[in-house]
This record gives structure tokens, C-alpha cells and sequence, in this order.
């Protein structure tokens, strides 16, 4: 089978071939027929993650048909579509797994950096963390639910009620989640980097009632603000845009350093939030709810062998919606 591996960070992914493992006690093989390109890949590329200290097959919003289940898996049956999400597996036995807060395991193994990802032909999970697919949705459509769907619906429940909401950064992760805000009837101002006036007009085509730079400040004040764009800087600008009492998610995995900023705009009972990886509740919640919206994203597809252009496309802001490899 085809891999694109990272050898070490701040390098190029290499293509590479190699046999396809066989499914362990609970584990699932599958055939990957679409990956989406994540910002979670490109920082783990760019060397601004931990190296987990092997070469990594990156991808975590794997697509794919079931190939082989190994034993004791009774969940999925051969030739079913599953996807494999970001989280794929923890210790299920310390205080964080054992009170639902299993994203926060500090032994939890992630898909795509400690393991092997779907930015390959076939891909070997742990079935416990895998989710039906729902009908609807072409493989493509499907692979940027399993991040950019998830992690943005974690991002959007701990926003509590906000019924004015901000999301700066308007990419993958936002696209989506700007059209559930409008599903449950709230209003959506975009904050895009400046000069970027497609990602304006993007979100005005989703239903924003507002969109503009990252460095202006709204027409009014917000109930809360989601920042998918990993930037420190935008922390400040934020509090600066929410009303009192308002709430600012940080939904990203990393995000350049926050400068300080003074006391005042974090009083009068604003708080800030990160959010943390994802549960398999996520997961289930958000898969049953993206049909009943529906959700629809808006897809740039890529083959496995310009996994490079996808990434440098990405980090460029060169991508509407979200990127997706196509295994063919």
C-alpha cells in the first residue's frame, strides 16, 4: 500500500509502500477512500507539536470501507463505511476516562501522530473509537466531520447559549459550524485574516450577518467568540468584542503565544476556554445532528501524492472549506 510519511519535522512528506497490517484484538482494517487535511496535520508538520519520536502517517478524518475486523469486534461487519476520528484510544481506567472526560486522558493515543493515519491506502483503528458514517454524504463530504465537525461542536456546546456569536478564523472547522449556529437560530458575525476578502464573502454565503477582519470590532457586542484561527493575538481582541459575561473558546490544538492584556477587558465575568481534543459522545452527538441540519461542506480535493500541496495550501489560507485527499 501507499503511505506519505513524515520523516521529521519541518520536512516534506515522503511517499513510501509497505504491507498492510493485520487487525489486532479490537482493531478494524480499513481501506481509506478519503482523508481530510487538517490544520492539527499541519501543525504536527511544522514542528510546532511534540514529536512523538517515530515517523508519522499523518491524517485523523479517515473515510474508508471495512476490510477486517481482528477479534472481539462485533460493531462493524466487512465492507461498511466508518470513520476514524482524532482520538483512537485511552486508558479507560484514570479519573479523567472514568468521568466522561476521556479527551483529557493523559495516556490517550491520537490518530495521525502516535498512530498511524489516513494519509495512506489502508488504515488499522482501534474499533472502539471508530463512528458509522451517515448516508448522505460522499466520502469527501464525510472526511471533514470527523475534525473539523467534531472539534468545532465541542467548540460550539461550550459556548453555552450565545446567541451572538463570533467565530474568527473562518475555515474547515468554522464553515461547519457556522451553518449548526444558524440551524439553531443565532447570529453569526466572521472575523477572516485581513485582506481576505473570499473568506468574507464565504461566510455571508453561510448565513453570517456580519463578516469582516480579525482586527475590527463587531457592529455590536457578542455573547461569545470561537477562535479556530491559532493565533495568541486574536485572544485580546476577543475579550475586547464580547459583552459581559461573554465567553472565548480557543478551539485549536496549538496557537502562538497570547500577549498580555489588561485586566479590565477579562472583567465584568468574561472567561476563556480551550477545548480539548474530543469524546466518542462527540462523536455520536454531532454524526446524528450534521444529516438533520444538514450540514453540506464545501470540499477541495487532492490525490494522496499532493498531500504536500494540500498542506502548503493550507498553511497559506489558499483553501475554501476544507482540503481532502482522494485515495483513488
Amino acid at each position: 500500500m501507499r503511505v506519505m510519511q513524515l520523516a521529521a519535522p519541518g520536512a516534506q512528506l515522503e511517499r513510501a509502500t509497505r504491507d498492510p497490517e493485520q487487525p489486532g484484538p479490537g482493531q478494524v482494517l480499513l481501506r481509506v477512500a478519503a482523508c481530510g487535511v487538517c490544520r492539527t496535520d499541519l501543525h504536527v508538520v511544522d514542528g510546532e507539536l511534540p514529536w512523538p519520536g517515530h515517523p508519522v502517517v499523518p491524517g485523523h478524518e479517515i473515510v474508508g470501507r471495512v476490510v477486517e475486523t481482528g477479534p472481539g469486534v462485533e460493531r462493524f461487519r466487512s465492507g461498511e463505511r466508518i470513520g476514524v476520528p482524532w482520538l483512537g484510544w485511552t486508558c479507560g481506567r484514570c479519573d479523567y476516562c472514568a468521568t466522561g472526560r476521556e479527551n483529557l486522558c493523559d495516556q490517550a493515543k491520537f490518530t495521525g501522530y502516535d498512530l498511524d493515519g489516513g494519509y495512506a491506502d489502508y488504515a488499522l483503528a482501534d474499533g472502539r473509537y471508530c463512528f458509522p458514517i451517515p448516508d448522505g454524504y460522499s466520502d469527501a463530504e464525510a472526511a471533514p466531520l470527523l475534525c473539523a465537525g467534531l472539534i468545532g461542536h465541542r467548540a460550539l456546546v461550550m459556548a453555552g447559549e450565545a446567541r451572538r456569536l463570533g467565530i474568527y478564523g473562518f475555515g474547515a472547522a468554522a464553515h461547519i459550524v457556522a451553518q449548526v449556529a444558524r440551524f439553531q437560530g443565532r447570529q453569526l458575525f466572521a472575523f477572516a485574516r485581513p485582506g481576505d476578502f473570499e473568506a468574507r464573502k464565504f461566510a455571508l454565503a453561510l448565513g453570517a450577518s456580519w463578516a469582516g477582519d480579525s482586527t475590527e470590532m463587531p457592529p455590536e457586542p457578542l455573547d461569545a467568540a470561537i477562535l479556530f484561527a491559532p493565533v495568541g493575538a486574536l485572544v485580546p481582541a476577543a475579550l475586547r468584542a464580547v459583552a459581559k459575561g461573554g465567553t472565548v473558546v480557543c478551539a485549536g490544538i496549538h496557537m502562538s503565544d497570547i500577549p498580555s492584556f489588561p485586566y479590565e477587558i477579562l472583567w465584568g465575568e468574561r472567561r476563556i476556554v480551550s477545548v480539548a481534543n474530543l469524546t466518542r459522545r462527540d462523536g455520536m452527538e454531532f454524526l446524528e445532528l450534521a444529516p438533520r441540519v444538514p450540514v453540506r461542506t464545501t470540499v477541495e480535493s487532492f490525490t494522496l501524492e499532493q498531500s504536500n500541496e494540500a498542506l502548503a495550501r493550507l498553511r497559506e489560507g489558499r483553501i475554501s472549506g476544507a482540503a481532502v485527499l482522494l485515495m483513488g
